[in-house]
């Protein structure tokens, strides 16, 4: 089952956990996503994965590749292939825009989540530069310098 609606209207189907950690994002996009019948039930039921999901850009259109949506356990011979590349639906001038930063250094085009908002299916999707090994250790460090920062302010205020 999908979660429940968040505080921004939000339905969460899916989401990429590592996508952050493997690259440094740029921006962040909202984008439609062209389905089948059968792949808004299974979405609907809470089934998808977006590990190994990926944007490209083809003959100026967007497509997610590799995003794995099972196939709808109710189904019949109608039943899409869970694997199929599916088209995003992003305005001509977000298009663009996207084509000339892939083209201009090393950006990927990263699914970070898929989730249901007004009944609509979208993928957000990011702009990033994949980091480096020394990159995620630094993060890493920062994160875990962070925690042990609000944990000392925690025990201060608890007068331990």
């Amino acid at each position: 089952m999908a979660k429940k609606p968040r505080a921004d209207g939000k339905q969460i189907v899916a989401s990429n956990r590592k996508a952050r950690h493997n690259y440094s994002i740029v921006q962040v996009f909202e984008a439609g996503v062209a389905l089948q019948g059968t792949e808004v039930k299974s979405l609907r039921a809470g089934h998808a994965s977006l590990v190994d999901a990926f944007a490209t850009v083809d003959d100026g259109e967007v497509w997610l590749r590799n995003l794995h949506i099972p196939e709808y356990r109710h189904g019949s011979w109608t039943n899409h292939d869970p694997r199929r590349t599916r088209k995003l639906l992003l305005h001509r001038r977000e298009i663009d825009g996207l084509i000339g930063k892939l083209r201009e250094g090393n950006y990927a085009l990263v699914p970070l989540s898929l989730y249901f908002t007004e009944g609509k299916v979208k993928v957000e999707l990011a702009l990033g530069r994949g980091k480096q090994a020394h990159d995620k250790r630094q993060d890493i460090a920062k994160r875990d310098a962070q925690r042990e920062v609000l944990r000392e302010l925690g025990r201060r205020q608890k007068g331990m």
